[in-house]
Order: C-alpha cells, then structure tokens, then sequence
C-alpha cells in the first residue's frame, strides 16, 4: 500500500496551512486544489521547495481540476469566501451553501469512499450541506470547529495559569460561533477541572475570549485566522488515517445523542478510519443542556434557511 492521499480543497490561507502541517508530518501526499489558476500549483510548488529543509518526503502538488483528487483518502473542504471585518458568519451562507455543495459533488465523484472533512463557514450548516451533497454515511462526513475551539480555549486557560498547553485539556460543544458551549466543569489542568484552579469570573472571561476567539483575529488582521485551523485540520486528519480512535470534539450528525436529531453539532467524536466511529456522550448539568440546545437551535435556523 503506497502514501495516503489527502486533498485540500481551497489553496488560501487555511487550505495551506493545513497541507503544510500535514506533509511536515508525513500524514500522506498532499494534493492543493484551487479554481484560482496558478494558486493550488503555486503554494504546493514552494511547500515542496521547503521539504528538504523541513525533512518529510510526502508529495505535495497543486491543481485547478478534480482529476488529480481522484481516489483520495480524506478530503478537507476550506472552499468559500471568508469572513470580512463586521460580517457575520451567518452573512456568509448562501454564497458558501453554493460552493460547498458544489465542490461536494465533483469530490464524492472522484473519491467516493473517502472521509470529508468540512472548514468552510459557517461550518455546521457547511457540514451538513456536504452530508447531503454527498450522499455518504453520516460516519464519512465531519466538520472541524471543536479543535479548533478547544484548542483556542486551551491556550487562554494556559496563559491564564501560565502552564504548559501540554497539560491542558478543554472541552468545548455546540454550534461554530457565538453559541459555542465551552464546558469548564470537564476543562482540566494535568487532570484538575478548572473550576477548582480558576475563578468563575476568570472562567467567564476566558470562555467569552473563546467564543469571540475568530473575530478577534479578524479584527487584528482583517482576514480570518489560518495557523491554527490548519493545525486543527492536521490533528483530524492524523486521528482518522492512523485510525487512532481520539476522542476529539467535532460536528457530527446526531440522531438522538444529547437530545438532538438530524443536525451537525459539535459534541466529542471518537475519529478512526472510517471517520466518526462514535458520538461520544457525556452527563451535562441542566444550563450545559440548555446552553447547547440554544446551540443547535441556532444551527438548525441556518440549516432550515437552505433547506439541507
């Protein structure tokens, strides 16, 4: 059996960033996609150019057509226009519903048996566009925010507390976006919740920095982040191709778990090689339950609007 094959649809910040830290780790040989011409064969070209000094030999090249994707073993969706300063992600919904539908098609054509992994925002109604489009098992069909988030929520607790990121761990549920559940009580330090570590009002602040963790780079940069999504994107796509049975928090398709049915919500998923292998489902208090049906309530506006 040769190299895993990953293809990235979308070759901006994101899409590179994700193909840089997956062939940095020898995940597979790294196809970049891009309807810009130039774009996909450009930035394949030059993370190419810096493997011998990186020291991996994955393959990575670049494209305008789905041909080169053909028989993929993950395919990440990042395609979409991104959020402008003042935009909501909400803003962005139809124009994203139409590419990633789109791009979702030509994908399940050429690799019909691969795992997707969607980015594009706002990403539990992205999800769940690319479940439909597709026509694949909800197994094969995942959407990264929860790494992301948790990740976002992991570096403030360790500031905060100014320990290794090593020893943090977070939990964080619910839609991608203002309504994210971030979950303090299952948040832990080597171990220790930080409830026992933090003040509820300490906690409060860094649970609203995590929340608003994407628009505060946006206001800095004026564009969206792309280090650590890509990086959240690579953690994903290593837990699925080692099969390595991670419980990491994503949107997956619940049908009854946590009292949710026929939606994408971010909850903690068990990735192997065959994608969400388990919903993964914890004792949440009676203001955790509430906060994240608020959650799917909001994704399912979003959902009913596009009707996916």
């Amino acid at each position: 059996m040769g190299r895993h094959k990953i293809t990235v649809v979308g070759a901006g910040n994101v899409g590179a960033a994700a193909a840089q830290y997956c062939a940095e780790n020898e995940l597979g040989d790294v196809v970049l996609l891009d309807v810009v011409e130039g774009v996909g064969r450009g930035k394949a070209l030059d993370l190419t150019e810096a493997a011998p000094i990186r020291g991996h030999d994955s393959r990575l090249t670049g494209a305008r057509g789905y041909d080169a994707t053909a028989a993929s073993d993950i395919v990440v969706i990042t395609a979409g226009v991104p959020r402008k300063p003042g935009m909501s992600r909400d803003d962005l919904l139809r124009t994203n519903h139409a590419i990633v539908r789109s791009v979702t098609e030509q994908v399940a054509r050429h690799s019909p048996d691969s795992v997707l992994i969607v980015v594009s925002n706002p990403l539990d109604a992205m999800v769940q566009t690319a479940f439909r489009a597709s026509g694949f098992p909800k197994s094969r069909v995942v959407g990264m925010a929860g790494v992301l988030d948790s990740a976002r929520f992991r570096a403030f607790i360790a500031m905060e507390l100014d320990v290794s990121v090593e020893n943090v761990h977070a939990f964080v549920m619910g839609g991608h976006g203002d309504t994210m559940v971030p979950v303090p009580r299952y948040s832990t330090v080597a171990g220790v919740p930080i409830t026992e570590l933090l003040t509820a009002d300490a906690i409060d602040r860094l649970v609203k920095r995590t929340r608003a963790g994407g628009a505060e780079i946006v206001d800095l940069l004026g564009t969206s982040a792309w280090y650590a999504p890509g990086a959240a994107i690579a953690e994903m796509v290593r837990a699925i191709l080692l099969d390595k049975r991670q419980i990491l928090p994503c949107a997956a398709y619940l049908e009854g778990e946590y009292g949710i049915s026929g939606l994408y919500v971010g909850v903690p998923a068990k990735l192997g090689r065959d994608g969400v292998e388990e919903i993964v489902q914890v004792a949440l208090t009676l203001d955790e339950r509430a906060a994240l049906h608020r959650s799917a309530a909001a994704v399912r506006e979003l959902v009913d609007i596009i009707g996916v």
